[in-house]
């Protein structure tokens, strides 16, 4: 694995420093209200006795990875959704559940939450690997131990297999795009908040070049796909980490070329303004939903201000993500994954057609 050079952690080092920054109140906002399509902000009470929020682990040939599970007190048993929540470098996947309060979303909407947890031996950082070509395959180590953990949570509990969605922020932005882009017999949407789109980097050095300046080269469409997987993007304008120039990364897709676009503009009370572009289909469905909030560095947009790299000001991002994810549902014709041969059709071979081991717990530290 190849060293991180000095110039990556002292910009790490401003990123959270502007963290800091966006933590302190601005003047009282004033302007426009928020957009219709905004869920409200406020946070429902919930019974966390008698929910559970475990360690458990899952194991491969590619290796092992813990997951945290929430399971909401408001389950009534039946079919229910699936997030698979990826967090970004340094970050655990507790920490990843305090900032992004996914866990009360799931006490509302009752779903599922899984928080794969990346191991210390596998990037010092606890960085997804999303920038090696080797990792941007269906069945590659990260893809592989990821999809395996949201296989064994759908059966081993009630999970509506065609409401499963995945979303990540930075490094875990990235590696939830590979998911979306190889496993889209899986996920039906996926949510990239401060990262990159699938396929744009080839390595480690053209990875920090591009989220230092955000140029990118164009992508073509994945091989036998038939629609883009539907996505949500937030980014924040001022990100020292990630140029905010790679959230169109997500829109360079020949596929959303004939989808009508729409911007408009927002503002959150007492906080942020921000626009939100979307890319609708000839049947209505929208395919791509980008946000870019102003003045919002490296940070998780709404998260809760008892965590790092989050932006309280932001309109809320988890919630969002929640609204559009359910909004949506697998498409059994979506496309053959990108690991498919090449060759001619052959009949599909559902991932979820296979069994997994059942998961096990793990003792808390």
């Amino acid at each position: 694995m190849p060293a991180f050079p000095k110039w990556l952690s002292d910009l790490a080092a401003r990123g959270t420093g502007m963290l800091r920054r966006n933590r302190r109140p601005p003047p009282a906002a004033t302007g426009a209200a928020p957009i219709p399509a905004s869920i409200p902000v406020t946070e429902p009470r919930y019974h966390a006795r008698t929910a559970e929020f475990k360690t458990l682990s899952f194991e491969n040939g590619a290796g092992s990875r813990h997951y945290k599970l929430y399971v909401p007190s408001t389950s009534s048993g039946g079919p229910a959704a699936l997030i698979v929540m990826l967090h970004g470098c340094t970050q655990t996947a507790d920490d990843f559940a305090v900032a992004t309060r996914m866990n009360v979303l799931a006490e509302e909407h009752a779903f599922i939450v899984a928080y794969p947890e990346q191991a210390v031996s596998a990037n010092p950082l606890r960085c997804w690997s999303w920038y090696e070509r080797r990792d941007q395959r269906r069945e590659s180590v990260e893809a592989s131990l990821i999809a395996g953990i949201t296989q064994q949570v759908a059966q081993s509990y009630a999970v509506d297999r065609e409401r499963i969605y995945v979303a990540g922020a930075s490094a875990g932005a990235g590696a939830a795009a590979i998911l979306g882009a190889t496993y889209p017999d899986v996920y039906a949407a996926i949510g990239a908040h401060s990262g990159i789109a699938y396929g744009l980097a080839d390595g480690f050095f053209s990875a920090f070049a591009l989220m230092k300046t955000g140029r990118y080269k164009a992508r073509a469409t994945q091989p036998g796909a038939r629609r883009p997987i539907p996505t949500i993007v937030f980014q924040g304008a001022a990100d020292p980490l990630v140029n905010p120039r790679n959230a169109d990364g997500f829109a360079d897709d020949p596929l959303l070329a004939r989808c009508k676009r729409r911007r408009v503009q927002g503002q959150v009370p007492h906080g942020r303004s921000f626009s939100r572009t979307t890319y609708t289909d000839a049947r209505g469905e929208v395919l791509l939903e980008e946000w870019l909030v102003a003045d919002m560095g490296h940070a998780w947009s709404g998260g809760s201000e008892h965590a790092a790299y989050t932006d309280p000001l932001g309109p809320d991002a988890s919630r969002e993500f929640v609204r559009f994810f359910l909004s949506h549902r697998l498409v059994a014709d979506a496309g053959v994954a990108p690991s498919a041969s090449a060759a001619g059709p052959k009949r599909r071979r559902w991932f979820f057609s296979k069994r997994t081991p059942k998961p096990k717990s793990v003792a808390q530290k």
